[in-house]
């Protein structure tokens, strides 16, 4: 499995997926699979009744976001935003590239009833964005997939926050006290040192993992926190290791399987005058909001600090990662699931706007990334000013 580690491979795979979806659900075959899609997998005596899905959304799921904690946790610790100095600037331009997307969609879906929506437009999706860089960024200097690699983890952590807040629905606190219980266990049994127990202790640690996911879920939070909350209770060697473990899973089956699963949709048999507000509030908002957001919030933290770091980046780099940041994919479908899962059809018509609007931002991305690293290679790229 070690050829799915790579950014590209997780890319192509990602993009495959969830064209595959598109032309299946489409096809002869397409009421079937969706029928699949929708049936449910109840485990009775627990409670549990979620379709094929939602056990991809809510279970699979959760471990994506328990690897993004992970990378997360390291990088606010040990890696690119453990200086504050390293920090402002992709802090900032992450801001600016979640409030400009959102103010863009809440402006084009005003009076329609839909303005929950404008969560979806402000995520970027990492191992997309990172695939894109992979491929067609040959030669470029490691700062610019530093300040893309600390830009699209602040944008999960805001995804994380905004999941945790705006589609929790009358959480159960019992629950979650629970759940928080099997999170700190879970954080306990991870900092014990490895010896003749190594075993049972990875076992009650999954077992600990299982409990909180379920609490969690059963709880109104989506599920997905639990995953986040137990990569941030790990200690920092075990939780490496962990996600060295699972990633190529990850990469190679979580991933596809929710892209395959939340593209699986039928193309709408409307014109494009009837297609919903939320439809054009996604589509304009994903790629032009964070070029706008991102490339503005960035140019200004840079005029205010006026300093050489290692994030500072000139004009062309910083409009190249704004692009790359217009790749919502995973966490914009997540989210788009989130907010219409009572509308079926507004639902439908925002996954083709996510999908639209990330391949509007795949190829913009991936023009000036090849323009880019281009000038890098013949070496007359112009250095950040000094200030």
């Amino acid at each position: 499995m070690q050829f799915a580690r790579s950014d590209r491979f997780s890319a192509f795979l990602l993009l495959g997926a969830a064209a595959l979806a598109l032309v299946v659900a489409n096809s002869p075959i397409g009421d079937a699979v969706l029928a699949a899609n929708d049936a449910h997998l109840a485990i009775p005596w627990l409670g549990l009744d979620l379709s094929v899905g939602h056990w991809i959304s809510d279970g699979l799921l959760a471990i994506f976001f328990l690897l993004v904690a992970i990378e997360l946790k390291h990088e606010l610790t040990r890696g690119e935003l453990a200086s504050p100095s390293h920090a402002i600037a992709p802090a900032v331009a992450a801001l600016g590239g979640v409030v400009v997307p959102a103010l863009i969609y809440v402006a084009l879906t005003a009076g329609s009833g839909y303005q929950e929506g404008w969560p979806i437009p402000t995520a970027t999706d990492i191992a997309f964005a990172l695939g894109v860089l992979a491929v067609f960024g040959r030669g470029l200097p490691g700062r610019v997939r530093a300040f893309l690699l600390a830009l699209a983890v602040l944008d999960d952590l805001v995804a994380i926050l905004i999941i945790a807040v705006f589609f929790t629905t009358d959480p159960q606190f019992g629950l979650l006290l629970a759940g928080a219980a099997a999170v700190v266990g879970f954080g306990l049994l991870s900092r014990v040192r490895r010896g003749p127990l190594t075993p049972l202790i990875i076992a009650a640690m999954i077992v600990l993992a299982v409990t909180a996911w379920y609490f969690v879920l059963q709880s109104g939070v989506h599920a997905t926190i639990a995953g986040v909350a137990l990569g941030l209770a790990m200690k920092r060697d075990p939780a490496g290791r962990l996600r060295h473990a699972v990633e190529p899973y990850s990469n190679a089956i979580i991933l596809p399987l929710f892209a395959f699963s939340a593209a699986l949709v039928p193309l709408p048999q409307v014109s494009v005058s009837e297609l919903a507000p939320p439809f054009w509030g996604i589509l304009v908002a994903l790629p032009v909001g964070k070029l706008v957001g991102i490339t503005l919030a960035g140019a200004i933290v840079t005029a205010v600090v006026r300093r050489r770091s290692r994030t500072g980046l000139s004009t062309l780099e910083l409009l190249t990662v704004a692009a790359l940041g217009g790749i919502g994919f995973t966490v914009s479908l997540l989210m788009n699931e989130l907010a219409f899962e009572n509308s079926a059809e507004v639902a439908d018509e925002g996954t083709l706007a996510v999908l639209l609007g990330s391949s509007i931002s795949i190829v913009l991305s991936a023009v000036l990334v090849t323009l880019l690293a281009r000038r890098h290679r013949r070496g007359r790229v112009t250095q950040p000013p000094t200030g």
